[in-house]
């Protein structure tokens, strides 16, 4: 059915409303909207409308705020779209928070640095344990530690994630280095050779075996040198 033609703006129901009237959600958790990708979403809503309604609380007489569905919001502005359809829900800012962050988490492609960062404020802002987070965004705990782990690296090297300079894997392999320095060493050597992820874990376990193999030869040279200094003592 038409719908326009169903409710008066009551929460639970699909309403057409119109987007001058909605305001973005404060919380949302999205950094980047990819603008070339924005467009060609905004064409689609042109010419198909939006298919899946955007999800809004309402603050007061015609006034709402989205909940979650900015990336569909955006798009038909861009679209000079003059009514979208929603749903009404009633949240407040907590409940908002997270509903905002786990519906972006489950549904759209946001990069490994935006979903560690919307994990570790479902954790602070939202208080949950790993284990709730575990639950509310159906993932396994090793895997929400792992993109918790990107946010230890470098900031270079969380930007060039989250730009798809290098991927989610040569990031956690670059974790296993011990200093900030080595991290963009090594990180500067795979972008500029453009090694595959394989190739950065070989090189990586090279750089470790070295380091091990140098730090090995020093304890057999200092213990040689104080058998020397013992038996030059006796």
């Amino acid at each position: 059915s038409d719908l326009s033609t169903l409710g008066n703006n009551q929460a639970g129901l699909i309403s057409r409303i119109k987007i001058n009237n909605i305001t973005p959600n404060p919380f949302q958790p999205r950094i980047d909207f990819e603008k070339k990708s924005l467009l060609e979403l905004s064409q689609s809503i042109k010419e198909h409308g939006i298919i899946q309604p955007i999800t809004i609380r309402k603050m007061g007489r015609d006034n709402f705020q989205i909940i979650s569905g900015e990336r569909r919001f955006q798009a038909a502005k861009i679209a000079q779209i003059a009514e979208i359809p929603c749903y009404i829900r009633i949240a407040d800012d907590k409940e908002m928070l997270e509903m905002a962050i786990v519906e972006n988490i489950q549904r759209k492609d946001l990069n490994a640095i935006e979903i560690g960062l919307s994990f570790q404020r479902l954790i602070d802002e939202c208080r949950l344990t790993h284990e709730e987070l575990s639950k509310k965004v159906s993932k396994d705990r090793s895997t929400i530690s792992n993109f918790l782990r990107l946010l230890k690296l470098p900031i270079e090297i969380q930007k060039a994630v989250r730009d798809k300079e290098i991927s989610m894997g040569h990031a956690r392999a670059l974790l296993s280095l011990k200093s900030k320095s080595e991290m963009i060493e090594a990180f500067l050597k795979i972008k500029s050779e453009n090694l595959s992820v394989r190739s950065a874990e070989g090189l990586l376990k090279r750089k470790r075996s070295d380091k091990i193999s140098a730090y090995e030869n020093l304890s057999t040279y200092e213990s040689r040198m104080q058998n020397d200094i013992s038996y030059n003592y006796n």
